[in-house]
């Protein structure tokens, strides 16, 4: 199943290696890809589609979530 769901609102996310944003969208293209978040950053106003392990919620100090950390070493998954 394939599917794009525009978020309303958008969700503040911080991409890693590019810094904060808000996702806009999501795109499933189904169970062999990972999530796409279209994400408008902060800093210069790109868009970029983001595949989901690169994604980490923006901090938040009143939810108790401190600064996004970098993921452990793991491989990259890519479709066949």
């Amino acid at each position: 199943m394939q599917g794009f769901v525009q978020l309303d609102p958008p969700i503040p996310l911080h991409v890693l290696d590019r810094g904060n944003g808000f996702a806009i969208a999501v795109i499933d293209y189904g169970q062999e890809f990972d999530l796409l978040w279209v994400v408008g950053m902060d800093d210069g106003g790109e868009i970029w589609c983001v595949p989901n392990p690169q994604v980490r919620l923006q901090t938040n100090w009143s939810m108790g979530r401190g600064k996004a950390r970098q993921p452990f070493a793991s491989p990259k998954i890519k479709a066949v």
